[in-house]
């Protein structure tokens, strides 16, 4: 064997080996499993409040990770109806983001697809769960649900290095707008 074949099977052989360490980093290695708590894993906020409450559900399932405050997705059921939950605030421009597929029970093309054709309503759980992004929850007509972090309009704006618009809260302080989650 000559040395550029050699040469030839090293590169690929570590290219193989990167390219599984970033997909083992990217799917796998940031995610945690959250533990249900109780009441508290899943709240809406009451139409006109500013507080979130809990509402009942079973079969709390979720994940978050530290490296970015938009990895957390989470599913659940609820007997609660759309007539109950007209009670909450509705979240209008919910825009599901795509969860590990190793987290089975959350499919952000199914959630999207239901909230376009009306099986599903999303509602704001928690404004600002993190500066510049909404904890949104979505119930189907069956009663599954699922929750995602999103980032929300002022979050949209100073992410993108721009001063905070009017009506969004100032950037805590220390804050980097370099940092993008």
């Amino acid at each position: 064997m000559n040395i550029g074949r050699l040469f030839v099977i090293l590169i690929v052989v570590a290219a193989l080996l990167t390219g599984g360490a970033i997909y083992y980093l990217q799917v796998y290695a940031f995610y945690d499993e959250i533990a249900p708590r109780g009441a508290s894993d899943v709240v809406l906020t009451p139409l006109g409040a500013e507080e979130p409450e809990p509402i009942a559900h079973d079969d709390f399932r979720a994940i978050d990770a530290d490296s970015s405050p938009i990895r957390y997705r989470a599913c659940f059921t609820t007997e609660m109806g759309t007539p109950d939950l007209a009670a909450y605030e509705p979240y209008p421009d919910a825009d599901p983001l795509v969860a590990p597929s190793w987290f089975d029970c959350f499919d952000a093309a199914e959630v999207g697809a239901a909230l376009e054709d009306g099986s599903a309503r999303s509602y704001l759980s928690v404004a600002e769960v993190h500066y510049g992004i909404d904890r949104v929850v979505a119930v189907f007509d069956d009663g599954r649900g699922v929750a995602w972090n999103q980032i929300n309009a002022c979050g949209e704006v100073v992410f993108d290095g721009n001063p905070a618009p009017e009506g969004c809260p100032p950037a805590p302080e220390g804050y980097d707008p370099a940092f993008k989650p």
